[in-house]
């Protein structure tokens, strides 16, 4: 296992929970798979696994919940699994921490590709907790926005000279804002930059963290335009 990486998987349905885990098995991945929210926080906290595969409606602990808990633990990504894609509990879930979902039913090769996009930006070669730079970014050191600071070498952000926490995700986020202060980044521009989208993507993905990003650097650093996408202010 210590090769592999390690997924736990959370799903209390029996038949789903088996057959994923045997699909994901096959794909070389090494799961623990849960039937509820309690056993699958235990299970967390003891094996440390690289990425976490929650569905929303679990007993004990339900998805979203447990998302929570191992978001004020850990920075290690999650993904969550919604029954219906136009539930409010996918931007629960978002909000809740998790950096992407899955909507059930879900095609297995589908599932692998978002794993392992997920995987890739967040650097888990060996489920090492790594935000990998975006190529766009700007490096060489130091950026300032009004109280914001950057360092796009250390990956910190200070706002009015105190650290501020940031997810891989939301950091990756705030990299491809800070790279270009100013430009307008459309949605679909940070799904593939960000998410690593190659196809289309739901927007309310982006739309959740930039909401997240703006609650820890300010609500006014990073603008809406309307019908285009997002920017920071320089």
């Amino acid at each position: 296992m210590a090769d592999q990486t390690h997924v736990l998987f959370v799903e209390d349905d029996d038949v789903i929970r088996e057959a994923t885990q045997l699909a994901l098995e096959r794909d070389g991945f090494a799961v623990t798979a849960m039937p509820d929210g309690l056993s699958g926080l235990q299970a967390f906290r003891t094996d440390r696994p690289d990425i976490a595969l929650l569905d929303v409606m679990v007993p004990g602990l339900d998805g979203v919940s447990l998302c929570r808990r191992i978001r004020d633990e850990s920075t290690v990504p999650v993904i969550m699994l919604s029954a219906r894609a136009d539930s409010i509990d996918v931007v629960l879930g978002l909000e809740a921490g998790a950096d992407d979902y899955v909507t059930k039913p879900f095609d297995g090769a589908v599932l692998v590709a978002r794993i392992r996009a997920v995987l890739r930006r967040f650097g888990h070669a060996s489920g090492t907790d790594r935000v990998e730079e975006p190529e766009s970014a700007a490096t060489g050191g130091l950026l300032a926005f009004g109280d914001l600071e950057v360092d796009t070498e250390g990956m910190e952000v200070r706002r009015d000279g105190q650290p501020v926490a940031l997810t891989p995700t939301e950091m990756r986020l705030l990299l491809e804002f800070s790279s270009a202060p100013g430009t307008v980044l459309s949605r679909d521009k940070l799904l593939e930059r960000v998410w690593d989208y190659g196809w289309g993507g739901d927007t309310r993905v982006v739309d959740v963290h930039v909401q997240r990003l703006r609650q820890k650097i300010g609500q006014d650093r990073i603008e809406t335009v309307r019908g285009f996408g997002y920017k920071l202010k320089a």
